[in-house]
């Protein structure tokens, strides 16, 4: 297989057949592309699948029938295959891929991370008959889902339990906001980020004798926790936040379980959803329903649209309550396929005229309570001649 540094396919489809397309993703693009495989081996009626990514990535595209290296400006890129020439794509991403997804007959487009430019031109794949899967309806929406202080008061607004912050900007308030609410365990985070990138514990905990060691968080970052006044020195002193101001929350830390939920949706609609928790190495999947009574009026407030994941922590009195939506698939849906529920293919399956529209109520007595651990799998890259 040849591929540009830029953009350019491998076809090995009838383009008669209907397609479905899912454009690069985070972290969970491999899975879903064998659910789908799966789920086209089970159908009566076939279709093509369609893989594109900025990078060569065969670990990926080997799930699929037809790949595409979408255009993109290296600035953008921040992973291991980083092209350190200047490169300027041709035509837009999105712009690209409509085309090629008119080519291709696809019925399906899955954006993954590129969401709000895919969404910015919803009308013109609207057009050419092409159901966009974004995770919401609209700019204005998934603009409020990646800003977490813009998410925090619309879901006051709609009388949604979520978890309180105070944005900051600047050190001067950041010390303003301690001496108000630093009587009570705390917590940091960028107002924009993905992976946990920037989130750290505080120890103003007054309840813990012994404050955190000014040296384990070096030592034991997956912990997460930093000395508060270590902390606000290296904030106040960043020559990154100095060059590139990085808006913040203050929060408070919620002590109860954290759970990530997997959801299907539907213009607001959820239509089928798996719940899990985390302790120590092991995720716990099955369909809790105290997490669900405040995942499903929060889908319908900002109107998701697609597969999405939502993340909820219990406060000390056992309430749940929202941290945040991703208007993406989560890294950890493969898991869902253990439960009995694949959401892949319960999603696609549907989009694609496959089956009947998920009654939520359908899915989650279908689901089987179960424990999952990840393991590390090795796949052994080929040198891509063309680079």
């Amino acid at each position: 297989m040849k591929t540009s540094a830029n953009a350019s396919s491998h076809t090995l489809s009838t383009a008669a057949l209907s397609a479905v397309w899912l454009a690069e993703g985070q972290s969970s693009q491999r899975d879903m592309l064998a659910s789908l495989q799966a789920l086209k081996a089970q159908a009566k009626t076939p279709f093509n699948i369609i893989a594109s990514h900025r990078h060569d990535r065969p670990e990926i595209f080997e799930f699929s029938d037809s790949i595409y290296r979408e255009p993109y400006k290296n600035t953008e890129d921040s992973d291991e295959q980083a092209i350190h020439e200047p490169i300027e794509p041709l035509i837009p991403r999105w712009q690209f891929v409509l085309e090629q997804a008119k080519n291709n007959n696809v019925k399906v487009l899955l954006t993954g991370r590129n969401s709000i430019d895919y969404e910015t031109h919803r009308q013109a794949f609207n057009a050419a008959g092409i159901r966009l899967l974004t995770g919401a309806t609209s700019v204005a929406a998934l603009e409020a889902i990646d800003d977490k202080f813009a998410f925090m008061q619309q879901c006051y607004q709609h009388d949604i339990p979520v978890a309180e912050a105070w944005r900051f900007d600047n050190v001067t308030e950041l010390e303003a906001l301690l001496a108000t609410h630093g009587h009570q365990p705390l917590c940091i985070k960028p107002v924009t980020g993905i992976f946990a990138q920037g989130f750290w514990r505080l120890d103003t905990d007054k309840k813990t004798e012994a404050k955190y060691d000014s040296f384990e968080h070096l030592y034991f970052t997956e912990e997460k926790k930093i000395n508060t006044t270590q902390f606000i020195h290296a904030y106040a002193h960043s020559l990154m936040v100095h060059e590139r101001p990085i808006p913040m929350l203050l929060m408070p830390y919620l002590s109860g379980q954290e759970y990530s939920i997997d959801v299907v949706c539907e213009y607001g609609e959820v239509l089928a959803a798996i719940t899990r928790y985390k302790t120590g190495k092991i995720q716990h999947i099955g369909y809790e329903q105290p997490v669900m009574d405040v995942v499903i009026p929060l889908i319908k407030a900002f109107d998701c649209d697609g597969i999405v994941s939502v993340q909820t922590k219990a406060d000390d009195d056992g309430q749940h309550r929202v941290l945040e939506i991703n208007s993406r698939p989560s890294g950890g849906i493969g898991y869902t396929t253990h439960s009995g529920v694949d959401l892949t293919k319960v999603g696609f399956g549907y989009w694609l005229g496959l089956t009947d529209k998920p009654k939520l109520a359908d899915i989650a007595q279908q689901i089987t309570p179960c424990q999952v651990r990840s393991i590390m799998v090795g796949v052994k890259i080929e040198e891509d001649a063309s680079e």
